[in-house]
């Protein structure tokens, strides 16, 4: 395998591409843990007495698959898996162009800081592209356990009944919580990049593996998802809530899950998110370096 950590300078137009396909194998392999964890997050407070709608992961995998089948798992992937491709190779283009900054010339290695200046950047930027396509998933998974009518079908419908409906601010809805979700990716670059490092100065040959790249990437996705798990539970509950309920966004989101709930709501579905991380963040970077060698 090519390096995606070598000291050459990055090539955006190569790393689009590259991204956009690691995009791609990210959606395939996770939205199942995805659909548990939003339904897990955005489910309702159980009133005195009552059952919670799901016990645990366990118990909404199973309820999803006995109410809905195997279907059930990949409600809602056309948005992801149409957005995500744009957006991971948004996020890789721009954390190949953040290096270029900072590198003078093909033969220089980049510090830590660096990598996670240029990642952060890139967090920002793909949570800005990132939005719409979350807003739209989030919608389609949880309307069928919502208990109320079901609004949307599909993701095209979803998408124009949102517009009607507000115009581009309710595509929009969680911006905020978007980015402040996204902005560890510094960390996501940096611990990938490092366990390369390490796994390379333990190769004889100086390049990296296949086994490498899957534990790097996997161990990426652990370190990014734990960090960004509460920014993504208010973004859900804020994505998923009828227009009106939340009037000061994210902050109100905070406000209300406190009163409500306490500070372990902001950990709510936190056991698939870090299931699916490991998988779902190795399938990026196995993609992303599958297509950078075939790219070169």
């Amino acid at each position: 395998m090519t390096e995606l950590v070598a000291p050459q300078k990055a090539n955006p137009v190569k790393f689009f591409i590259a991204g956009g396909f690691g995009g791609m194998c990210n959606v395939i392999t996770g939205h199942p843990l995805d659909t548990i964890k939003v339904r897990l997050q955005t489910m309702p407070l159980a009133a005195p007495g009552q059952q919670p709608r799901y016990k645990g992961v366990i118990d909404c995998a199973v309820k999803t698959f006995r109410q809905e089948g195997f279907r059930g798992f990949y409600r809602g992937i056309s948005a992801p898996l149409l957005g995500v491709t744009p957006i991971y190779a948004v996020d890789f283009a721009v954390y190949a162009a953040g290096k270029r900054l900072f590198q003078t010339d093909d033969h220089i290695r980049l510090t830590y800081p660096q990598i996670f200046t240029a990642g952060a950047f890139a967090g920002v930027c793909s949570a800005l592209v990132t939005v719409p396509t979350d807003r739209i998933k989030v919608l389609l998974q949880t309307q069928t356990v919502s208990g109320g009518p079901q609004m949307y079908n599909g993701t095209l419908d979803t998408a124009v009944k949102l517009y009607r409906q507000g115009g581009f601010k309710s595509l929009f809805k969680g911006t905020c919580a978007c980015i402040l979700r996204d902005s560890p990716t510094g960390f996501y670059f940096v611990t990938y990049e490092f366990l390369q490092d390490l796994a390379r100065k333990k190769s004889k040959t100086g390049q990296i593996s296949t086994t490498s790249t899957i534990l790097a990437g996997g161990t990426s996705g652990i370190v990014f998802w734990t960090l960004a798990v509460p920014f993504d539970v208010l973004k859900s509950r804020l994505q998923s809530a009828p227009e009106g309920t939340y009037k000061h966004g994210i902050r109100s989101v905070f406000r209300d899950l406190m009163a409500t709930e306490g500070p372990t709501a902001l950990f709510r579905g936190v056991l698939p998110i870090l299931l699916r991380a490991f998988p779902a963040t190795a399938a990026v970077f196995f993609g992303v370096e599958l297509a950078n060698d075939f790219l070169n």
